[in-house]
């Protein structure tokens, strides 16, 4: 009797205490290979378990997960990290069903829950030609942590690179390809891997600050003691989000971040006739949609895209199709 007791299947739970809860927070966290979503989900997950463990719940479940999702609305976040932490509890729930923590029905159900409308499109923040040239303007070329300062707003603004693709970028991923200078096999957001081409000018800057900084391997960019010395073998994000601020302060350009510069490379790419295959290729999207929103695609009119295709007949036909539609109009000359 005994043995078929200790033989029996453990019957899935349908109320999750803490450590149950941590134990498919591990388990999500674990299987997500980005480090960046690694630190959003687990951001995502504590905030709901705060608020799951706040008061007694009855069980884990779809109504519960709807309660929270109206709380959210309630706060005023916008639909987007709504959807977010959405998408963290839906995985969550699926993990603990995985690990035989939960009913799998209740699971299917959380699995459900629908996410907030998004109402409208965000306007984004774009610079012009004249304005990324102000930006580079600002940098003090003549010092060593300048040289710096440019090289790191002319990858951003000539390649369209993310903060953390910046900061992990290393002298050994700058390639000849082709008979061009190229970021070669960057590893980018989920782990996708693309080659990502280097204007001349941007070279340029690279190779002002890695002769003036001694640099041949390793992190391209390096911290900057008080002393006006490398420091250390890399720099964090944040330094990337501190240049760009105080640049864009001294140029009077307000409210500028460091991943607006990468939707400014798409747009000017776009604007000097780019194709928007390459112009994806560039920026390492899967989906050709999140391309059009970076470039802030619109519809015109005034100068349509098939006014000339190459179809039109000549003025003088045009005008003689004209009169002979019209009645008792002679022709023109």
């Amino acid at each position: 009797m005994a043995k078929s007791k200790a033989n029996r299947k453990r019957a899935p739970k349908h109320v999750l205490k803490l450590p149950d809860l941590e134990q498919s927070k591990s388990a999500v966290l674990n299987s997500l290979t980005s480090q960046s979503s690694q630190r959003t989900y687990d951001h995502a997950i504590r905030e709901f378990i705060e608020w799951y463990c706040s008061e007694p719940r009855l069980a884990f479940n779809k109504t519960v997960v709807t309660r929270y999702r109206i709380s959210l609305e309630q706060r005023r976040y916008a639909s987007t990290t709504i959807n977010l932490r959405l998408a963290a509890v839906r995985r969550l729930a699926y993990e603990a069903a995985d690990c035989g923590l939960l009913s799998a029905d209740l699971a299917a159900g959380i699995r459900r829950v629908k996410g907030a409308k998004r109402l409208g499109v965000p306007v984004g923040n774009w610079l012009t030609a004249e304005q990324g040239k102000r930006l580079l303007l600002t940098v003090d070329s003549a010092s060593l942590r300048g040289k710096r300062d440019y090289a790191t707003l002319a990858i951003l603004l000539g390649c369209g690179l993310r903060r953390a693709e910046l900061a992990a970028l290393r002298v050994e991923d700058i390639q000849q390809r082709e008979e061009h200078w190229v970021i070669a096999d960057l590893v980018g957001k989920g782990g996708h891997i693309r080659t990502i081409p280097v204007p001349d000018w941007v070279k340029a800057g690279i190779d002002a600050w890695t002769a003036a900084s001694g640099i041949t391997a390793g992190t391209l960019l390096r911290s900057i003691n008080k002393a006006g010395r490398v420091w250390g073998i890399g720099f964090s994000p944040k330094v990337i989000w501190g240049v760009v601020k105080e640049k864009a302060k001294a140029c009077e350009i307000p409210c500028l971040a460091p991943h607006d510069l990468r939707r400014t490379c798409a747009r000017l790419c776009h604007q000097a006739g780019g194709e928007l295959e390459q112009i994806q290729f560039l920026l390492g999207h899967v989906s050709v949609q999140t391309t059009e929103r970076y470039l802030g695609c619109k519809q015109r009119f005034r100068d349509a895209v098939n006014d000339r295709i190459g179809l039109e007949p000549n003025r003088t036909s045009v005008l003689k199709t004209l009169n002979l539609l019209i009645l008792g109009m002679p022709e023109l000359a």
